[in-house]
């Protein structure tokens, strides 16, 4: 490997690795804030919801064709 590629690779990591938590700080501070508003609802309405929402896209049966 020739001087001048290692010291591509060299520049190419040391962007790479300075420029990742500024690029990551966006998604971390959403994660952040969604995990604060689920944690203010209660439980018992998150299960509440979760059944609604399974009844109303619950599968339906299939019928058997009759002959």
């Amino acid at each position: 490997m020739s001087r001048y590629v290692r010291w591509l690779l060299l520049a190419g990591f040391l962007i790479v690795v300075g420029l990742w938590p500024s690029a990551a700080a966006p998604i971390g501070l959403a994660a952040t804030g969604a995990a604060v508003i689920v944690g203010l609802i209660p439980g018992q309405v998150l299960a509440l919801a979760a059944v609604a929402a399974w009844w109303k896209h619950r599968p339906v049966p299939t019928r058997t064709a009759t002959a």
